[in-house]
């Protein structure tokens, strides 16, 4: 279980941060779009090493 709940924390977050960034970009204009795009970034870079972390820990 702990494996599983190690991968599925930065996944749920990234998940987040991403759609954050999303509405973020959908609202704004200008150089606040680069930063919401950095957000959705990190966001989907949580979801990617998130969902890593579960596939190698899916056997414990």
């Amino acid at each position: 279980m702990n494996g599983k709940r190690e991968g599925l924390i930065p996944t749920v977050l990234g998940t987040a941060v991403a759609t954050t960034g999303a509405l973020m970009s959908r609202n704004s204009r200008g150089k606040k779009d680069k930063v919401a795009w950095g957000i959705m970034g990190f966001g989907l870079a949580h979801v990617v090493l998130g969902a890593i972390d579960i596939v190698q820990h899916r056997n414990e």
